[in-house]
């Protein structure tokens, strides 16, 4: 029987198959809300046979998005524009819906990608960043604000306050967004955390606030919701973030009852260098999986369904994570079950009785 359309539980949500839709930012709401663009780009991936889709990084404060363009759901009319889009989706499919929080911190305020993506000044019409220490990301930007007690009580409340309005809506599962140069990342990496308080210094002072803001959430939400995280494995620069200390982090995670581990690599620094192939980070994932006994999710150019079945055979991971991929082949788990004599679940519409 294959590996790949197995069940696999997280937490106490259990999944058809091991392929998951990873959450891919879209850069098409206003003021935080979902959009038509959100109906037709989640509507197309529900019908796909995943076996969990987890909705783009959503911001819990409106200076936490990165761009504008950004889903938040800081606020009601976020919550009740997100409501519709899950409604219709629901209306025709079944698959379990996650969602992924998140704050950009000093990478906020920016310009979507078709427009450069650079960082928009305040005066330009962005808005004033915040990081653990005010060091910018790239020398041209505007730097932030190192953040205080109290802005840090405010974004682990946001943080609650968004998983509270995830589980309204009756989203099944959260992500906690610890990667990609973002906020509770630039926590964890030396690169960027230069603090001098509890919050800075140590690995263990480093990895504070992004426990703190997991164990929240997870304290905050239904035990029928799993929560869980997704971690860049290394900064790709010598001297920052590295595996050794995202499997200390990862064991820190799995105590606190984390469901799951997902992990990619990279975004902190511009500094990085990324060797790109087929499976680059699944190694990172391996090494983590290796050390925990809860899931681990694996991404990075995994493409084909035997790539997909073989990385799980070998106990590499234990779900497999499709994001570009999945873009450009919305029906790739059923080219999968095809291929590796699998089942998905199909809309009654394209079927022939």
């Amino acid at each position: 029987m294959s590996q790949l359309f197995s069940t696999v539980s997280l937490g106490e949500l259990t999944l058809d198959n091991r392929i998951v839709i990873a959450p891919m930012c879209q850069y098409s709401a206003e003021a935080g809300n979902a959009t038509a663009w959100h109906r037709i780009h989640l509507g197309q991936l529900a019908f796909s046979g995943a076996g969990l889709m987890i909705i783009e990084a959503t911001a819990v404060e409106d200076i936490g998005r990165i761009s504008p363009g950004d889903l938040g759901l800081w606020n009601d009319d976020n919550e009740a524009a997100l409501k519709t889009v899950l409604e219709d989706v629901r209306r025709y499919s079944s698959i379990p819906v996650g969602i992924q929080l998140g704050h950009a911190g000093r990478k906020a305020s920016c310009a979507v990608p078709w427009e450069g993506g650079k960082q928009i000044a305040p005066e330009a019409g962005g808005w004033q960043t915040v990081a653990p220490s005010a060091l910018s990301y790239s020398a041209d930007e505007v730097k932030p604000v190192a953040m205080h007690t109290d802005d840090l009580a405010r974004v682990k409340q946001a943080f609650v306050d968004s998983a509270l309005r995830a589980v309204r809506l009756g989203i099944q599962l959260i992500e906690v967004h610890a990667a990609h140069g973002y906020l509770l990342h630039q926590f964890l990496s030396p690169l960027s955390n230069q603090r001098s308080d509890e919050y800075g210094g140590s690995l263990e002072n480093r990895m504070r606030f992004p426990l703190e803001v997991f164990k929240a959430v997870r304290d905050a939400v239904p035990a029928s919701v799993p929560v869980g995280v997704r971690i860049s494995a290394t900064d790709w620069v010598e001297g920052g973030w590295e595996i050794n200390q995202s499997i200390a982090f990862s064991r820190e995670l799995e105590a606190l009852n984390s469901a799951y581990i997902h992990v990619s690599s990279g975004g902190l620094s511009e500094d990085q260098k990324i060797s790109v192939g087929p499976n680059y980070q699944v190694p990172f994932a391996r090494d983590i999986r290796e050390q925990v006994s809860i899931p681990v999710i694996a991404v990075g150019l995994i493409t084909e369904p035997q790539q997909a079945e073989d990385l799980l055979q070998q106990g590499e991971a234990d779900l497999v994570a499709l994001a570009r991929g999945i873009l450009y082949d919305p029906r790739w788990p059923w080219h999968a079950a095809a291929a590796l004599d699998g089942k998905v679940q199909v809309p009654p519409q394209y079927l022939r009785f």
